[in-house]
């Protein structure tokens, strides 16, 4: 027996002409600045439009109330999930010192890419191009940022790592010990060779 995603709903029938209609009515719903049976007229009279425009060439069949509804259960759920994301980002940041800095940015950075693809493996109904785009930019993100964190991390231990290999340098010449001494002082403290 085939395990597929089930029936397509009247979304992902919608042309992808119609992507820039969907990207406006998920911002509309995103925003709360009017209801949803505010933004379904306009999403209608804006598919209609559409149409008209294409005169008779593209013809799809808009999506009932009741699809529109769940497309809007599943923005509401989408947003909900990533600002306690954020809240939870918000929460750790405060409770961290600077020197923690980077230790948050990479638990951050998780829990986005964790809820990216929660959320990804929650949209059996389908998602419009533009949260898919937002849902990537999101995932990117995080990892530049785990990325830069490492980068600095690691240019902070290299320069740790060459002051106190001039440390040593100079106390092994105060004390008149030999180059191959101070090189080997050196490899167990750093672990550097030369």
């Amino acid at each position: 027996m085939a395990i597929g995603r089930g029936r397509l709903s009247s979304f992902d029938l919608l042309p992808p002409e119609a992507d820039a209609i969907v990207s406006w009515a998920a911002s509309e719903l995103s925003d709360r600045d009017k209801t949803q049976t505010d933004i379904y007229g306009e999403f209608v009279d804006r598919c209609q439009a559409l149409m008209a425009e294409h005169r008779g060439d593209l013809e799809f069949r808009i999506p009932a109330f009741s699809s529109f509804n769940r497309y809007s259960v599943r923005q509401a759920r989408l947003s909900r999930r990533l600002d306690q994301t954020r809240e939870i980002v918000a929460v750790l940041a405060e409770k961290h010192d600077a020197k923690a800095s980077d230790d948050l940015t990479i638990i951050a950075g998780e829990m986005v890419k964790s809820t990216v693809l929660h959320l990804l493996g929650e949209a059996a109904d389908g998602m419009a191009p533009k949260e898919l785009k937002e849902l990537a930019d999101a995932m990117r993100s995080a990892q530049t940022a785990q990325n830069m964190s490492s980068d600095r991390k690691a240019k902070e231990t290299a320069q740790l790592q060459k002051r106190l290999g001039e440390a040593v340098e100079a106390v092994a010449k105060a004390k008149g010990l030999t180059a191959e001494t101070t090189e080997q002082i050196k490899a167990e403290i750093l672990g550097v060779t030369k």
